[in-house]
């Protein structure tokens, strides 16, 4: 269906517009979609997570701030569009960053602060879960900052009545619905494959670890109890209340009683996004994090702490590769060059920067700079990091040039991640046939593609559709609860919102392959030093 005036504004008229909602780390954005699931409109809410008494979190005012500012772009452009206001919609679906704590008392109203997946303070709690359940546990999941939380007898657990993640969190406020799709309840507790439900044998193990010895009584209820409920892909999950409906669109022209399909979390709606739900598909997802997600065709044969295992939305197995730092760092340093131009007199946007920059990377030359960076902005589980210091270094006699610099520090960008591939490429022989990029990596044409092509040794693929990125995967989701055909697969579905879809792909090139594998070997040498700097540089 072409998005034109007239067609639009029959659809916004009709309530058949679909909303999808993401809470990023760094925008709130959300992505409306029609029948045919092509994106109508769009509308964004920059916010920045803040470390505060040691632990990066959000005022959880500004979640509602800025859902609302949001939401209200993206009605705004949809009334310019076609001159009609939204007052119905379809289905909505709300994601989050993945992960992290929100705890709740009896009234559902905060505890603590949010803790974000950046955080990297749970290393004890996630180590004897880990050992306790015989999987992996990462340092950001829920249960391990709900078990930190009881190691450090944390006060609030006297009134806990809930835990949740942020799509979680959002969800509940809004339809009174406390629930959560499967890919997002993965990253909370261990799955049953079996039953689709929290594994009961581990719930068990948790519940005599976190109710004797010094931990007795931290918890005044079973873990079940407090974990929110998992809802299959493609089934209803609430609707929105008069409440909650005034919290989205404070203008109150949004009516109550839309459908809503279960939250999910970043790391699905980039499956999503890409098409990636089958198995022997993989995305990775780059921008403030990166993370690379292989669906997989049969179990691991270790656990590995480096490793997440999650879900797809629709229940499969995928192996999680992931770093807390990406491009915040090399971001940082972009904004300082901004800063020199605008200092000799040039007036230079950000996007002129990166679009300028970027591209003198694909000239630079690592072996030949003799730099090494670290854009630890934060800890970084994977090479063994609770805390981080953005550090760059060279030797004595090295070429100071630009491209290298750029080129070294998007590299350096890409190390941690390549440390978790290769636990799953040569110890577990995990394969794929490509893997399809999205985030603000993949921004600037080629160049993200090639360095990340080099860094996995794989074919990196970028549709069409891959700047509209997680709430555009949400919106799918969403849209996927009343598609027409009721006994269609998640796969089939997206097999056909696809369907005409093109993809730009970079194959590895050996010789930057060669150059990525030297500057990584010289990258894992050098970690010591960036143990040193976060032992002297506080």
């Amino acid at each position: 269906m072409a998005h034109d005036r007239e067609n639009v504004a029959q659809l916004i008229k009709d309530g058949r517009g679909v909303l999808g909602v993401e809470f990023g780390s760094t925008r709130i954005k959300a992505t409306l979609v029609g029948p045919d699931c092509a994106p109508i409109a769009s509308g964004a809410h920059g916010w920045e997570n803040t470390l505060v008494d040691g632990v990066w979190t959000y005022p959880i005012e500004e979640v509602w701030k800025g859902l609302a500012a949001c939401y209200r772009e993206l009605a705004e452009s949809v009334k310019s569009l076609c001159g009609q206001e939204i007052t119905r919609l379809a289905a909505i679906g709300f994601s989050g960053m993945m992960h992290g704590y929100v705890a709740l008392d009896a009234d559902d109203e905060l505890l603590v602060p949010f803790r974000t997946w950046r955080n990297n303070i749970t290393e004890g709690a996630a180590a004897t879960l880990t050992e306790l359940f015989d999987y992996p546990i990462a340092q950001r999941w829920s249960i391990a900052h709900l078990y930190q939380a009881v190691l450090n007898g944390e006060p609030h657990l006297k009134k806990l009545q809930r835990i949740t993640t942020i799509a979680g969190y959002v969800h509940g406020k809004l339809t009174g619905s406390w629930q959560v799709g499967i890919g997002e309840a993965s990253g909370m507790f261990p799955i049953d494959p079996k039953t689709g439900g929290y594994d009961a044998r581990l719930a068990d193990r948790f519940d005599e670890l976190a109710g004797s010895g010094e931990t007795a009584g931290r918890l005044p209820a079973s873990i079940r109890s407090l974990l929110p409920e998992i809802v299959a892909v493609g089934q209803p999950a609430g609707t929105l209340t008069a409440a909650g409906a005034r919290l989205v669109d404070p203008d109150g022209k949004l009516q109550a009683g839309v459908a809503l399909c279960p939250p999910e979390g970043d790391a699905q709606t980039g499956m999503v996004a890409t098409n990636s739900v089958r198995p022997r598909t993989g995305n990775v997802s780059a921008g403030t994090s990166v993370f690379a997600m292989l669906v997989l065709e049969k179990p691991l044969s270790a656990v590995h702490p480096e490793i997440d295992l999650v879900l797809t939305p629709d229940g499969h197995p995928v192996a999680m590769a992931h770093s807390n730092n990406c491009t915040s760092d090399f971001d940082a340093w972009i904004g300082l060059f901004g800063q020199a131009a605008r200092a000799l007199g040039a007036s230079v946007s950000d996007g002129d920067l990166y679009a300028k920059l970027m591209p003198l990377a694909l000239n630079g030359d690592t072996d030949r700079g003799g730099m090494l960076a670290y854009g630890y902005v934060s800890g970084e589980h994977v090479t063994g990091f609770s805390q981080g210091r953005p550090l760059f270094v060279r030797r004595p006699d090295a070429q100071l040039a630009l491209p290298d610099f750029i080129r070294t520090h998007l590299f350096a960008s890409l190390g941690a991640l390549r440390t978790g591939l290769n636990i799953l490429t040569e110890e577990e022989g995990v394969r794929v046939e490509e893997i399809r990029g999205h985030g603000g990596f993949f921004k600037t044409p080629e160049v993200g593609q090639r360095i990340m092509a080099a860094a996995t040794r794989t074919p990196i693929s970028v549709l069409e559709t891959a700047g509209e990125g997680g709430p555009w995967g949400m919106a799918l989701l969403a849209a996927y609860l009343v598609r027409e055909k009721a006994d269609e697969s998640l796969a089939g579905f997206l097999e056909r919102v696809f369907a005409s879809s093109e993809a730009s792909t970079v194959q590895p090139a050996d010789d930057e392959v060669g150059e990525f594998n030297r500057f990584f070997e010289r990258y894992t040498d050098g970690l010591a030093i960036e143990a040193a700097a976060v032992e002297h540089l506080q």
